[in-house]
C-alpha cells in the first residue's frame, strides 16, 4: 500500500495531504517529506476539525502547518459533518488541467467484471465485520459461469489467521451468509441481471506481508 501510494505521487497533478487538526506525528513528518520530495502542488487537508471548541483555538496549530510547506492552500474541514468540503473540492478542481475526455460517456469503469464482484464482496465484508478484521481480508474469484440465465461466481474469502476465520463465517454460518446475500443483491442491481454467489473462507498465513501472494490476488 506504501508503494502504491508513494507511485501515484509521480502522475498527480495535486496531492492531499491530510492530517488531524492539532495532532503532528512522526508518521506525519514522513509522509510531507514524499510530499515535498514529489515536487507536486500540494493542499494541506486539516481534518477533525469538529473535535476542537473553540475553533479559533486551532488557528496557531493551522499557522504552524502552513509553515512547514508551500501549500497551494490550507483547507480545515471535517469529514464527519462535512463542514468545508464544498470549499475542499472547488480547491481541488482549480488545480486540475484541462484534459480531453479519457473514456466513452456511457462507460462507468474500466475495471472487469470479476474484479467489480470482489470489490462488492469486500465492501460488505467491511461493514459486516467493522473492526474485527478490517485490513487482513482479500476476495479472490475463483470460477464464473453461465447457467439457466445466470451468472454463476464462486469466490474465496482469504484471512490471514487461522482464528479470523470462523470470525468471518460466524456461528452457523449465519454471518457468512449475511455477507454473501448483501453482496449478491447488490450484484444483482449493479449488474442487471441474476447471479448466484457462493463464499468460501480460506486462510493464507500473512498474505498481505507476501508479495507473491498479493500478486496472486491482484493487489500488486
Amino acid at each position: 500500500m506504501n508503494r502504491t501510494a508513494a507511485s501515484a505521487l509521480a502522475d498527480a497533478d495535486v496531492v492531499l495531504f491530510v492530517v488531524e487538526a492539532g495532532r503532528w506525528t512522526a508518521e506525519d513528518q514522513l509522509a510531507l517529506d514524499r510530499v515535498i520530495g514529489s515536487g507536486r502542488p500540494a493542499i494541506a487537508v486539516v481534518n477533525k476539525m469538529d473535535r476542537i471548541h473553540p475553533r479559533e483555538k486551532a488557528l496557531p496549530w493551522v499557522a504552524e502547518l502552513a509553515a512547514r510547506h508551500a501549500f497551494v492552500d490550507v483547507v480545515p474541514c471535517s469529514a464527519r459533518d462535512a463542514g468545508n468540503l464544498e470549499r475542499l473540492v472547488e480547491r481541488i478542481v482549480a488545480q486540475l488541467p484541462a484534459s480531453p475526455q479519457l473514456f466513452p460517456p456511457d462507460q462507468l469503469t474500466d475495471r472487469d467484471t470479476a474484479f467489480r464482484i470482489s470489490e462488492e464482496i469486500r465492501e460488505k465484508l467491511t461493514l459486516e465485520l467493522n473492526q474485527e478484521v478490517p485490513y487482513g481480508i482479500a476476495v479472490a474469484i475463483e470460477r464464473m459461469a453461465e447457467e439457466d440465465g445466470r451468472l454463476l461466481v464462486s469466490a474465496v474469502i482469504w484471512v490471514d489467521r487461522e482464528g479470523q476465520k470462523p470470525i468471518v463465517i460466524g456461528e452457523g454460518g449465519e454471518r457468512l451468509k449475511r455477507i454473501g446475500r448483501a453482496a449478491r443483491m447488490e450484484l444483482n442491481r449493479l449488474l442487471g441481471r441474476r447471479l448466484h454467489l457462493e463464499l468460501w473462507v480460506k486462510v493464507r498465513e500473512d498474505w498481505a506481508d507476501n508479495a507473491h501472494a498479493l500478486k496472486a490476488l491482484g493487489l500488486e
